[in-house]
């Protein structure tokens, strides 16, 4: 906990504001208690499972495997039953008001063009493509031990080849249910146990779209994990990606951090028995194009190129070309490195594989790519957009009460200059994080 959270820039401010205090704060206020969301009780069997079924009033589960091709099996444990488990566990807190449940707006799949995509819970069992099928998730469950067990007497002491067809086999089931990838098909089954097994229990869900960094608090540009749309910025300003996949007129719906977690903590103490999902996004009311990310990721990188660390000269970056169909995409990828490869497998053949780790390398590399691009293509193209009713009237109600006091928990979408924010605030703390080092903190 100190070492992965506590230690982070992220801390920054109130290690500023409190000096040498900062630790008697820290260990004051917070206490780390090991466990696993993945079984019951969050595996938790010492004194502290008592005092905590006492003592704690607030759950927020943020417990996730975000990869988008994660293994069925470890994603079904945490993203799954993991939710589960803690709501299994809050209702064994006594003086329990509130349980948050994080999840995604992008649990609806790939909806049509110019849907708009309403803050409702999903039906237990309930499938996007056929409204003939059930998905059955213990059915799910049972399925993926009876898959595990065939390729462990399949591939005997081989895990990378167990992995491989785990992380396959997620993609398979979620397609057959309508969801493009497993961590968004294993977080509807999480929010689908959550919303019917809540009982009493006070429940929020919150929706965010792709987060970003921070907008304000405690200070612009924080960010940690490079992933969806930062990934390919980065590449960008490293010269390493040199297209951009997608329409040019897709709306990336994108929201920073602080307002997410601003619209959380508003969520927990302004609860709705019947409004209880909220979708913390932009697209509805202040809509950033993928056409216009590509122009600011140039104007940026042009005018701040980065160093590349073996010359030490500075990386010169031409304008990103968009592929804006798939079969535009794999044309580009079939001409610029798919034939190139295939010379050099039969020069290889020839030359008695002389060129063996090279081909092997780069063939993984554009396996990859091919791979990645159609894990992302769903967000690329996306062309619905999120219903954020029930979050603006969230905003209106805690702008009141807060006005009282003179303070504000602000995440409107629409006090965001999407210019001034990625140029002056996303793009610098993305290369803060990702290509130059930050600098590290001093060890507890």
């Amino acid at each position: 906990m100190h070492d992965e959270i506590i230690r982070k820039e992220l801390f920054r401010v109130l290690r500023e504001k409190w000096g040498a205090d900062f630790e008697s704060l820290m260990a004051e206020k917070v206490v780390a208690v090991a466990g696993d969301v993945s079984v019951a009780n969050l595996g938790i069997k010492n004194a502290n499972l008592e005092k905590m079924w006492e003592e704690i009033d607030v759950i927020a589960n943020f417990a996730a495997n975000t990869n988008f091709d994660e293994r069925y099996d470890i994603a079904m444990e945490i993203n799954t039953m993991g939710a589960l488990h803690v709501l299994n566990f809050a209702k064994s807190c006594r003086r329990i008001q509130v349980f948050l449940h994080l999840s995604t707006a992008y649990i609806c799949g790939e909806p049509r063009e110019g849907e708009l995509i309403k803050e409702e819970p999903l039906r237990m069992g309930q499938t996007l493509n056929d409204a003939s099928k059930v998905l059955d998730i213990y059915a799910e469950k049972t399925l993926i031990q009876k898959t595990i067990e065939q390729l462990r007497s399949q591939y005997t002491d081989n895990d990378m080849a167990i992995t491989s067809a785990m992380k396959d086999f997620g993609i398979k089931r979620a397609n057959l249910y309508g969801w493009p990838n497993t961590y968004v098909f294993t977080k509807a089954m999480g929010e689908m146990l959550v919303s019917n097994f809540k009982n009493e229990i006070p429940l929020v869900i919150i929706r965010p779209t792709m987060v970003t960094s921070t907008y304000k608090e405690p200070f612009p540009g924080w960010v940690e994990g490079v992933r969806t749309l930062d990934a390919v910025i980065g590449g960008y300003g490293k010269g390493k990606v040199e297209c951009f996949l997608g329409d040019p007129q897709t709306i990336l719906d994108v929201i920073p951090a602080d307002m997410v977690i601003n619209c959380m903590l508003s969520a927990m103490a302004i609860q709705s028995s019947h409004k209880y999902i909220y979708h913390v996004s932009s697209s509805l009311r202040n809509s950033l194009t993928i056409s216009c990310v590509r122009h600011l990721s140039y104007l940026y990188f042009k005018n701040k190129p980065l160093t590349d660390y073996k010359s030490g000269k500075p990386i010169i970056i031409s304008k990103a070309l968009f592929l804006s169909t798939m079969a535009g995409f794999h044309a580009h990828m079939t001409t610029r490195y798919v034939l190139p490869l295939k010379v050099l497998y039969a020069v290889n053949q020839v030359f008695c594989q002389i060129f063996r780790d090279v081909y092997n390398r780069n063939d993984r590399k554009v396996k990859t790519v091919i791979r990645m691009a159609q894990l992302y293509k769903p967000y690329v193209f996306f062309k619905a957009l999120f219903d954020d009713r029930h979050t603006e009237e969230l905003r209106e109600r805690s702008s009141k009460i807060l006005k009282d006091v003179g303070f504000d928990l602000g995440f409107d979408p629409n006090s965001i200059d999407w210019r001034d924010y990625l140029l002056n605030v996303h793009f610098p703390g993305l290369v803060n994080y990702a290509i130059n080092s930050s600098p590290r903190l001093p060890k507890y």
